[in-house]
């Protein structure tokens, strides 16, 4: 597996989260090239499975008529980026693994890509099909979409209680996983936290950071990535 890229000037990679979804609508090429346009050191955009083919959206229900294919977003990044950038691809739906990781190949994007769900079976799928693919798991899931029909304190107390529980739970996702990056909701992960993964050799990825003081409090913890939808925000850092 590749190991991460890094930032000549240091500091967590910048991520836009869904493209660039403060500025433009989210998982579309626009979002893509905006991320691109603003130096960022990465995407992450969502895939999901729907037509018999591999979609950019956050779900099925997400899908609008602009939507593009997943072959589009990755001939976009193969174009466009540089070799240092990261792809994250947060998987959506489980069952087509052979596919998604087939048009990682065809572009060329394996070295680059990283392969995140809150599926595990995608991730062991990915990493039998192309082990040298990155992969990580995400957490908390929200299959449910609580996200977004709970009201934001609701959430974010929620949130704060699945903290105390993380550092003892997340050797096991890594090791039901094989995944070697842990992508973590910023209100989850704490100094604890950031400890244990670091001593399970786990990089961090912190979504999703939309403020200023979420952003310093990631700086500070020394997470490896922040994904955020703000690409002015991220370029703080």
């Amino acid at each position: 597996m590749a190991p991460l890229p890094g930032r000549a000037e240091g500091g967590p990679l910048r991520i836009g989260h869904r493209g660039a979804a403060a500025r433009e609508p989210d998982n579309s090429l626009a979002g893509i090239e905006l991320a691109l346009e603003a130096g960022l050191d990465g995407v992450e955009i969502d895939v999901v499975a729907g037509s018999g083919r591999l979609l950019v959206a956050h779900s099925l229900a997400e899908l609008r008529p602009s939507s593009p294919g997943l072959d589009e977003a990755l001939a976009l990044v193969a174009a466009r980026a540089d070799d240092g950038f990261l792809l994250d691809l947060d998987v959506k739906t489980a069952g087509r693994e052979d596919a998604l990781v087939a048009a990682i190949r065809r572009h060329g994007l394996v070295e680059r890509t990283l392969v995140s769900s809150f599926h595990g079976d995608v991730l062991r799928a990915c990493r039998a099909l192309e082990p040298g693919l990155r992969l990580g798991f995400s957490y908390p899931d929200d299959r449910l979409g609580l996200g977004r029909t709970l009201p934001e304190p609701a959430i974010r107390a929620g949130l704060v209680a699945l903290r105390a529980a993380l550092p003892a739970r997340i050797g096991g996702m890594a090791r039901r996983t094989g995944a070697r990056a842990a992508m973590l909701h910023h209100l989850v992960l704490s100094r604890a936290a950031m400890v244990r993964c670091r001593r399970l050799g786990l990089a961090v990825f912190a979504w999703t950071v939309n403020d200023s003081d979420a952003l310093r409090r990631m700086v500070e913890l020394g997470v490896d990535g922040v994904i955020g939808d703000d690409p002015g925000l991220l370029q703080e850092v």
